[in-house]
């Protein structure tokens, strides 16, 4: 690989004048030069339509290379190392040299690198390019139109056809053009991101004590739907006593989480009250965005849990801990009674003495769930510069993660390394064993650059097997979660705004959610909302803070992504 590094280096100098001349100077508007694609086939033998086939001859690669950057996990194997990425060499004979830098330093040198004309990489992978940018750097001519380069790239062209709801989240409102790959990863696991897990035997003592009325110690297993009575006295029977049997009765945790945390996080408590909240307190009902904080019951749930919270039944620390801090305290002798995480196999130590549970049972007879704006499909993956020579090839070869095989290996790891070399009996791939003295996690994370895929239905059942746990978090959503949401609320879809509205979000929305946010946990830790109080917090919501001119650009924007699809 170094060698080769070195000739295509100094190839791309001397075939300066010979094929790249002209290419270098285009802006995103002007027509690639159909007798620059004709000298790339002739020359060096490029071809996109036969994606089992090199995309280029050795020649190829030997001259032409690309440079992209792209910022990595700090786990990470070097991009350039990764065998997933070396196999894709051998197999397309198209050369990248990746440069990887941290996600901070990457976040300090974005706007500069898009910025400096005379000292840019072809791509960047994991750019992370809002509505908002993508809009400004396509007006300067600095992103390449993608989607007028289709024909080159049949995988993403295939996607675009057959699902317009995806080409609805990348199209640019204001050219109709597309200027980022995306990454979509369909599991359904990310709309529900919190499951509520019980401790199974500290649960069957406090029933078996009398603690808990209208259940048996034979209720107590996955699945089990406790109204809030129920669990309130649950959690105070562990608040009271050694339940760990340490001797210390203090160190037990009642009900624990991390708030405002992607996963985990305290949005479900407001279930009990019929709300489906998120970390945005954003979500589509019937067609209409709604924000849950204009909701009357989000005062009575907020109430409600903050007796939880100054009974103690609720550790405070929930609200000030790290994911880390949470996953860490989860380990060895048991102090969570009850919690809310992704899985329960990683945060405690014996998953298997933990239950999972429904939705709890509010006082008004309430049982739903929050439902995340976390998206499955992720736009601003990957940008091309406008001034990228010979981006056809580029394009081609990018386009080839989008296929099934690909995917799986980009998003967890290569055959070989966490794949098994022979598919199973039905032709697709499975993963080996873990080796011992890592995890699944630390694996992937070494020997997987993530980033743009496509795995949707398709892939799971026809190409790659779900590894273990997702499939045990799959199985317990369709058990334990969706049940309980109701088919007219869904999640905001990933938008795309003008850049009049993009204008009045940037003005105001940081803003409210300060705002919000402020308050929010201040009532929690602090005994609840006053009347007068939360009469304040909507006037503000619906006067100085602008909440409702924010509500009505997501609602203008949600109702075109709807009329096209």
């Amino acid at each position: 690989m170094k060698k080769k590094r070195i000739l295509s280096a100094v190839a791309i100098t001397t075939l300066s004048m010979a094929l790249l001349t002209g290419c270098g100077g285009k802006t995103a508007d002007d027509n690639r030069d159909s007798n620059e694609v004709d000298a790339l086939v002739s020359e060096y033998g490029y071809q996109w339509a036969d994606a089992s086939a090199p995309i280029l001859n050795e020649k190829g690669a030997q001259e032409l290379s690309f440079n992209i950057y792209s910022s990595k996990n700090a786990s990470a194997l070097d991009y350039n190392d990764m065998k997933i990425m070396q196999d894709l060499f051998e197999s397309t004979n198209v050369f990248v040299s990746w440069e990887n830098v941290s996600e901070s330093v990457y976040s300090q040198q974005k706007n500069l690198i898009l910025g400096n004309a005379d000292n840019r990489p072809d791509a960047i992978y994991h750019a992370g390019m809002s509505s908002g940018e993508i809009i400004k750097y396509a007006k300067r001519k600095v992103l390449l139109p993608i989607s007028d380069y289709l024909e080159y790239m049949p995988n993403f062209a295939d996607i675009l056809e057959k699902r317009p709801d995806i080409k609805n989240q990348l199209i640019n409102v204001e050219d109709g053009k597309i200027y980022s790959l995306p990454r979509v990863e369909e599991m359904g696991l990310l709309q529900h991101p919190n499951l509520l897990f019980l401790n199974k035997a500290w649960a069957i003592k406090a029933i078996e004590a009398g603690a808990v009325s209208g259940i048996a110690a034979t209720d107590v297993k996955d699945g089990l739907a406790l109204n809030v009575d129920q669990m309130e006295a649950m959690l105070r029977y562990f608040k009271e006593n050694d339940m760990n049997g340490n001797g210390d009765a203090a160190d037990e945790r009642p009900m624990n989480f991390v708030y405002n945390n992607w996963q985990g996080n305290q949005c479900d408590l407001y279930g009990m009250f019929g709300i489906n909240d998120n970390l945005e307190h954003r979500v589509v009902i019937d067609g209409k965005v709604t924000y849950t904080v204009l909701d009357e019951r989000f005062k009575d749930a907020t109430n409600f849990i903050a007796k939880w919270v100054s009974d103690g039944l609720i550790d405070k620390v929930s609200f000030e801990q790290s994911q880390d801090n949470f996953l860490a305290n989860g380990k060895g002798l048991e102090l969570y009674g009850a919690f809310y995480w992704w899985e329960s196999e990683t945060v405690v130590s014996n998953p298997e003495n933990y239950i999972c549970c429904a939705p709890l049972i509010g006082p008004n007879g309430d049982q739903t769930i929050c439902v995340s704006n976390n998206p499955e499909i992720s736009t601003g993956e990957v940008i091309i510069f406008a001034d990228t020579p010979n981006v056809e090839v580029l394009l081609t070869y990018l386009d080839r993660y989008y296929d099934p095989l690909i995917s799986a290996q980009i998003n967890y790891g290569p055959i070989g390394i966490v794949y098994e070399e022979e598919p199973d009996s039905n032709g697709m791939l499975v993963q080996k064993e873990v080796p011992e003295g890592i995890t699944s996690d630390e694996l992937r994370l070494q020997n997987a650059p993530l980033g743009i895929i496509y795995l949707s239905d398709y892939a799971w059942n026809n190409v790659v097997n779900m590894e273990p746990r997702a499939r045990l978090r799959l199985e317990r959503l369709n058990a334990y979660a969706t049940p309980y949401v109701s088919d007219n609320v869904v999640p905001c879809p990933n938008l795309q705004f003008t850049m009049d509205e993009l204008n009045t979000i940037s003005n105001y929305e940081t803003n409210i959610n300060d705002y919000i946010r402020t308050n929010l946990i201040d009532w929690l830790l602090k005994g609840g909302v006053t009347d007068s109080a939360w009469n304040t917090f909507q006037n503000d919501l619906n006067g100085k803070t602008h909440l409702l001119d924010v509500k009505d650009v997501y609602q203008a924007a949600y109702d075109r992504y709807i009329s096209e699809n």
